[in-house]
Order: C-alpha cells, then sequence, then structure tokens
C-alpha cells in the first residue's frame, strides 16, 4: 500500500469512523475476499486501502478507499483492488477444486461461476451461409454471416462474437487447466490491452441443427476475459471439424511445433487422447466392435506402419496419464504440473525421469489388450496400478500432514541456514522429493523387486517389465520397510548439511555415491554406512 496522506492525519477516532462508513458502503464485507467483517472482532486485520493505487492517478481522498482484510490487501499481488478482488476470486476457486477434487480450474469452472455454459446452439446452414439466433437470453434478432473454408485442409469455419451462455469447454481436444498465470492476462486486458489472437471452437452437424460450441484452444484468453466480466468473447467455430485432425494439431503445436507451451501432463493427456482414438479407429476398420479388444500394442503398431513412432508414444503417454490422473492417487496432490511453481515439493518433470522413467516398459506388449483383465493381472493395468500404489506408500509416508504448503519449497535450506525453525517432516519431505535425491533413493526399488523375485524363484522377462507382475504383499512390506528405513536415515533432518550437499543442485550421480558408498565425492562422510538393500527391507527397528 502506497503511503497515504489523507490517513496519515486521522487520529484513530476518526480512522474508525472511516472504517464503519466503508463497511456499511460495503454492505459489511471485505472489498476483495467478500468475506463478512466484524468491526469489533476483525479490528486488528482490517486495513484500508486505495482501490485505484496513487501510482495510477488514484484519488487520495475516501471516495477512493476500501475496507479489506489485511491477510487478503497484502497477498493480492496487485496494486489494484478491483484487480484483486477478480484475483482473489480465482485463487479461491482454485484452492476450494484442489482441496475438493485435486485438480486446478478448467474453463469449464470459470464458466459455470460466471453463469457460462448453458444452452446450445440452434443454427440453420444454407450454401455458404449460417443464421442462429441467442434465443435462450432473450436475444431474438437473427444473424446471418458468410462460412469460409481452409484451402489447404478443407474445414470450413465463421467468426462471431459469442455469449458465454452459449459457450462451452472440450477437455479431449484440450484438456489443458487454468493456471495461476491467467492473473497476468487479467492484468493486461485490464489495462485495456486488446486480445490479439481469438478462441477457437466448433458445432456438430446434426439433423436437430443444434449443438454445443465447445471451445478447444485460447481458452486462458476466454476466462482472462470471463474473469473480467465480459459476457462476450470472439470465436472462430469450425462447422463440424474432423476432431482427430484437431486433437493431432493441438498436440504437435505443443510438442513437435512448439507452438505451445503445453506442460508434459499435458502432452501425456493428448496422447492417451490420440491412442484412444486410435484404438477405436482400429475397431472401426477391421469391423470390431467398441467392447471388442481382443489386439495387441504390437498389432496396432504394425496397424499404422506409417506411424509407429508416434504409435509407440501414444501408447506410453496412456499409461502415464492413466497414473496420472488416477483418482486413487494420493501423490498427485505433491505434483506441480507445470514444473514452475513453489508451493509443491515435486515437478512433473521429476515424476517422469523417475517413477515413469523406471517403471513404466516401453516394450509394446504382445498379448490383447484385454488379456486377463478381468482376473486382474492385465500387465498394464497391473503396471498402472501398482505404480500408484507405490506412490500413495512415498505420500503417506513422507508428505501427507507433513509437507506444508504454504512454506513449499522456496529457499529452505537458506532459511535453516539463518536459524529459521522449520518443522523437520517438512524439511525431510522436500530433500527426499529433490529430482536427484529422489531419483538415487527410488532406484533402489528396482533392486528390492528383483531380488524378492529371484528368491522365490519368480521368472520376469525383463528388469523394465517389473510392475506388469504382480508383487505379494510380503514385496510391498518390503518396500514400506525400505521406505521407512530410509526416512529414519540422520541425514535428512541434519542442519549442518544445509550448507554442503544439500545447499545447492547436485546431479545424480552426486547421491547415488553417498548410497552407495556412504561419503560425496568431495570426501564428506554422510551415511554411517552405505545402504545396504538386505538389511533396509527388514523392520524398522527402535
Amino acid at each position: 500500500m502506497a503511503h497515504s496522506i489523507f490517513l496519515s492525519k486521522l487520529n484513530k477516532t476518526q480512522r474508525d469512523e472511516l472504517m464503519e462508513r466503508l463497511w456499511t458502503i460495503q454492505k459489511g464485507v471485505c472489498f476483495i475476499s467478500g468475506k463478512p467483517i466484524d468491526l469489533k472482532l476483525h479490528h486488528d486485520n482490517l486495513d484500508i486501502d486505495h482501490i485505484i493505487p496513487l501510482a495510477n492517478k488514484g484519488n487520495d481522498d475516501e471516495s477512493n478507499f476500501a475496507l479489506t482484510f489485511s491477510e487478503a490487501n497484502r497477498s493480492k499481488q496487485a496494486a489494484d483492488l478491483n484487480l484483486a478482488r477478480i484475483n482473489w476470486k480465482y485463487k479461491t476457486l482454485a484452492e476450494d477444486l484442489q482441496h475438493k477434487e485435486n485438480r486446478n480450474p478448467n474453463l469449464t469452472d470459470i464458466l459455470e461461476i460466471n453463469g457460462g455454459a448453458k444452452h446450445n446452439l440452434k443454427y440453420k446452414i444454407k450454401d455458404d451461409k449460417i443464421r442462429f439466433c441467442f434465443s435462450a437470453i432473450g436475444k431474438l434478432d437473427i444473424v446471418e454471416l458468410p462460412i469460409y473454408q481452409d484451402k489447404l485442409s478443407k474445414e470450413r469455419y465463421f467468426f462471431t462474437l459469442l455469449p458465454i451462455e452459449y459457450v462451452h469447454h472440450d477437455d479431449k481436444i484440450n484438456p489443458r487447466s487454468i493456471g495461476s498465470n491467467v492473473s497476468r492476462l487479467i492484468a493486461e486486458f485490464y489495462k485495456g490491452n486488446p486480445q490479439l489472437h481469438i478462441s477457437l471452437g466448433y458445432i456438430e452437424e446434426n439433423e436437430q441443427s443444434e449443438s454445443m460450441v465447445k471451445l478447444f484452444d485460447g481458452q486462458h484468453k476466454a476466462a482472462a476475459q470471463i474473469l473480467l466480466g465480459v459476457k462476450e468473447i470472439p470465436v472462430r467455430i469450425f462447422i463440424n471439424p474432423n476432431k482427430d485432425k484437431l486433437i493431432e494439431t493441438n498436440f504437435n503445436a505443443g510438442t513437435v511445433l512448439k507452438q505451445v507451451a503445453f506442460d508434459k501432463s499435458i502432452q501425456r493427456h493428448l496422447g492417451n487422447a490420440l491412442y484412444q482414438d486410435r484404438v477405436e479407429r482400429y475397431q472401426k476398420q477391421t469391423g470390431r466392435n467398441s467392447d471388442d479388444f481382443a489386439f495387441s500394442e504390437k498389432t496396432l503398431i504394425n496397424f499404422y506402419k506409417g506411424e509407429s513412432r508416434e504409435m509407440k508414444r501414444y501408447i506410453i503417454d496412456a499409461v502415464k496419464d492413466g497414473i496420472t490422473y488416477n483418482e486413487d492417487n494420493k501423490l498427485r496432490e505433491y505434483i506441480d504440473m507445470g514444473g514452475r511453481a513453489k508451493e509443491k515439493p515435486l515437478s512433473y518433470s521429476s515424476v517422469e525421469k523417475t517413477f515413469y522413467s523406471f517403471f513404466i516398459s516401453n516394450d509394446a506388449l504382445e498379448t490383447n489388450i484385454d488379456y486377463k483383465l478381468e482376473e486382474g493381472k492385465n500387465p498394464r493395468d497391473l503396471e498402472k496400478k501398482q505404480i500408484v500404489h507405490l506412490m500413495n506408500i512415498i505420500a503417506e509416508k513422507i508428505l501427507v500432514g507433513k509437507f506444508d504448503f504454504d512454506l513449499g519449497t522456496n529457499r529452505i535450506e537458506n532459511k535453516i541456514q539463518q536459524g529459521e525453525t522449520i518443522d523437520w517432516n517438512h524439511v525431510v519431505g522436500y530433500r527426499m522429493m529433490k529430482e536427484e535425491i529422489l531419483y538415487a533413493w527410488l532406484h533402489y526399488i528396482i533392486d528390492i523387486v528383483t531380488l524378492f523375485f529371484v528368491t522365490h524363484g519368480i521368472p520376469v522377462s525383463g528388469r523394465n517389465n517389473l510392475f506388469q507382475e504382480e508383487f505379494p504383499n510380503q514385496l510391498w512390506l518390503n518396500i514400506e520397510n525400505y521406505i521407512s528405513n530410509l526416512i529414519n536415515l540422520p541425514l535428512w533432518k541434519n542442519k549442518e548439511l544445509s550448507l554442503t550437499i544439500f545447499g545447492g543442485k547436485q546431479n545424480y550421480s552426486f547421491w547415488q555415491q553417498i548410497f552407495t558408498k556412504g561419503d560425496s565425492p568431495t570426501g564428506e562422510k554422510i551415511l554411517a554406512k552405505p545402504i545396504n538393500i538386505t538389511e533396509m527391507i527388514q523392520p524398522l527397528t527402535d
């Protein structure tokens, strides 16, 4: 808050009277959060701030003041209180969805809280014209627009200004959630800067001549406009497009062409959609029913000879996506899908380089996709289920109820060095989840599984296929014991190590040496003795 000459001249009584007047004008709620204010109970937790900042030529008088909770005002990340109120609305939605459904908001959520996504578009197409109206919201005037055709793709489309009540989100072609960086777009549009790229959507032709208008591109810009109160957004609407081509184009834009900054998790989600599409297309072209999965991954790769490399990637993307978005995955809450935030201990990229790299088999299976599915022993199904189970063990033992999201990962070692008191449970979770450290200790899981299978005479096709074999209860117990013993190692709670091995980013081999030899490459003694798998899988002793 900028210094206010007006406020500095008020005595305590005058300031309290101003608070009461603002409280009355605001109907007794905080200007930013909208939460009820009790002037007596909350007196020491309230701020008076400029609605329009002085730096933006706002007046330094009572007409430009608002009453807010101090917490909301000081975490607003926007000097303008009107903008802060919009950001708070998004923040509240994001926190609510994260708590209830362990996910970030998408365009559907933004539309729903702003009165959108209610109606289908009724239309008539004749020759190269489309006619429609928005009668469901009382706009009865008929709109007639020209239909264009793209010369290369042959896709037909038209442009229109679409009321948000008619806007819907397509989460198959573009499953991206709305990240916190939407606040930058909100600020940009709030300043009066124009939207340079319009959203893309489509309708489907049918006998009823009625369809949802589903947006599949530009949803961040649409969300920012809608959060700012815009009731109509410009859209380029494709008419009955080849959705397979749209999925593929969207996928390529975020991967091969690097046109869109897709998070890796979103790329995998799109890869999964492309895999499902190829399965359905194969079924149709071979005369199979939609529930007939008596064919293998190898069969699909051979069938799509021209894109065999892509098919292999789609198959693995489908496995990764099935693990990441499994509703029972307790580790997901601790994974930052964008890899840029500082609240969560894991990035999706780290998960790919460790869990997925170690435990997902890249070999295309020759067994049918539905092989032993009903018995619960399908190789891919087992692989996904058991990796989720491992993630849950790790989440429960290291992070759940221990890692503090408010404290996050920012400058933890610096805070320890400066003498700040930080819950050691949080520090342990932070340290063990650092990518290079996770890589080193998680790799031992392969040795534990292999040792168990060899000892019990269980044949396996290779170290890359271990999670496609069913793990007996004793093996899971061994894994749990290993992780419990690992957590119990003194190095995780060693304050002095924040200056050395934890003080900067090390590489994988650095930590592999610590675990295999007990000391660091620089000769610093870290462990009393190297990790011994046979000892580590024994129950934890006092």
